[in-house]
């Protein structure tokens, strides 16, 4: 109640005018006034000499003389009403301030992404009633108190320019966790502690999550064309759960397998796997495999490339070429081993010779062709001695480790041929056939010898 202010029917005489409107039974004031002061006083007060509402007499000489009571009747009817109006506004202090009151939350929904500081907003009218105002963290049984003025501790940092009307706060670091509906309250005091006044919409909040950097992870060792392996994407810790992978093989877009998404290691985030099989052929020396990750969280997607030539191998192919038929004594004549069509380029190149490994000097490299793949040209000389006669020289080949591969071919001495080789006169005296010549004709001459002496003895 007002300091200094009183109801009418402190009042005596107020209340003890006739009401027509439910008076109580011998007081003549209104039944939610008659244990008013005024009204417990009237009845005495009409035994004392004042005039009860039945006691009125137009010509009766009372304290009322010269009143005309049919003329004050809707005057008397008004002030207990009047009373009734005064003591409900007296019993409510500041009830016309509280009357405007007003809370205000605008945001509908607020996106963050972790890591960075949440800002909620809330203002309120001046004039509440005493009490304080909450931010809390869902609503019912299962609601956090994230802002409290009376608890430093709270998670959220108070934050605006007028401390009385600005109720905003921070929320630094976000985590996935504090993905929830946020709630600004106003409290009323009581009697016994607080009382919810007014509450605002509520604020949705989303925190998002940003998916780590994909990783590609492939078979631990090389396979040759067409081998099937696979090839899985990773990535983790992002959220929403809603996040799309595509496969390309350069740029020409392969199907995968279904993405395996299983929950993060903290709350509210999540892992994903994409598996992709692929055929490898021997192009694919130029190939490249990219895996394309898409988040709501990312403005452009995040990409990992593997070249398929670290997976591929390419077993090479041999050939030695020899010379075309027997050589010469004592003649120098180079075999020839080409090694074609190997990825990656480290090879072994060995000579045997008779199964017995030849120190031949260092190899050339390899040459790289337009395809990508490699060939490497490796010579041996040998001279033609008569102990090399058909001997057996290998071209062996190591390519990664793999089991060697193998080309051999035979050395014919032509032993006969050696002064033939030397000068003309001696490639003669050296022909089979020359000698026979030769026989032939001292066997002629000596016959022709016997048979003239044995004529002349006759």
């Amino acid at each position: 109640m007002r300091p200094g202010w009183q109801p009418l029917c402190a009042r005596p005489d107020a209340c003890a005018e006739p009401w027509h409107g439910g008076a109580a039974v011998g007081t003549g004031c209104p039944w939610f006034q008659h244990d008013s002061p005024g009204c417990r006083e009237a009845p005495r007060k009409h035994r004392e000499g004042f005039p009860g509402p039945h006691q009125l007499e137009p010509h009766q000489d009372t304290a009322w003389r010269g009143t005309k009571p049919l003329a004050m009747a809707p005057v008397t009817q008004a002030l207990p009403l009047a009373c009734l109006l005064l003591l409900l506004l007296g019993s409510a202090p500041g009830a016309d301030a509280q009357a405007g009151f007003q809370l205000h939350q605008p945001q509908k929904e607020v996106f963050v992404r972790v890591g960075e500081t949440l800002t909620l907003i809330c203002t309120v009218t001046e004039g509440g009633p005493p009490g304080p105002v909450k931010w809390l963290k869902g609503w019912g049984s299962g609601s956090e108190t994230i802002y409290d003025q009376k608890d430093p501790s709270s998670r959220g940092m108070r934050a605006g320019d007028d401390f009385n009307t600005d109720f905003n706060i921070l929320i630094k670091d976000v985590r996935p966790e504090d993905t929830g509906t946020y709630y600004c309250v106003k409290y009323r005091k009581t009697g016994i502690g607080e009382e919810l006044y007014q509450r605002g919409e509520g604020t949705a909040v989303v925190v998002q999550a940003r998916p780590s950097n994909p990783t590609l992870t492939r078979p631990k060792y090389r396979v040759q064309p067409g081998k099937t392996v696979s090839f899985t994407c990773k990535t983790w810790g992002f959220f929403p759960i809603d996040i799309r992978v595509k496969w390309f093989k350069d740029k020409t877009p392969i199907r995968s397998q279904p993405n395996l998404v299983t929950p993060g290691p903290s709350k509210f985030t999540y892992n994903m796997s994409s598996t992709v099989t692929v055929t490898l052929q021997k192009d694919d020396i130029r190939s490249e495999l990219t895996c394309q990750v898409l988040h709501p969280t990312l403005t452009a997607p995040l990409t990992r490339s593997y070249h398929l030539s670290q997976i591929l191998r390419v077993p090479p192919s041999t050939v030695v070429v020899q010379p075309p038929g027997p050589v010469g004594l004592n003649e120098t004549v180079s075999f020839t081993c080409y090694v074609q069509g190997f990825y990656p380029g480290s090879v072994t190149v060995t000579w045997l010779e008779n199964g017995k490994e030849m120190n031949t000097g260092s190899t050339p490299g390899p040459i790289e062709t337009p395809k990508g793949l490699f060939e490497l040209r490796s010579t041996v000389a040998v001279q033609a001695v008569p102990e090399k006669n058909i001997s057996v020289f290998t071209c062996r080949v190591v390519h990664e480790g793999q089991d060697p591969l193998s080309s051999s071919a035979t050395l014919w001495v032509d032993a006969s041929g050696q002064q033939g080789r030397s000068s003309g006169g001696a490639h003669l005296l050296s022909s089979p056939g020359l000698w026979l010549c030769m026989l032939l004709d001292k066997a002629i001459l000596g016959l022709g010898l016997f048979l003239l002496f044995k004529r002349w003895q006759a």
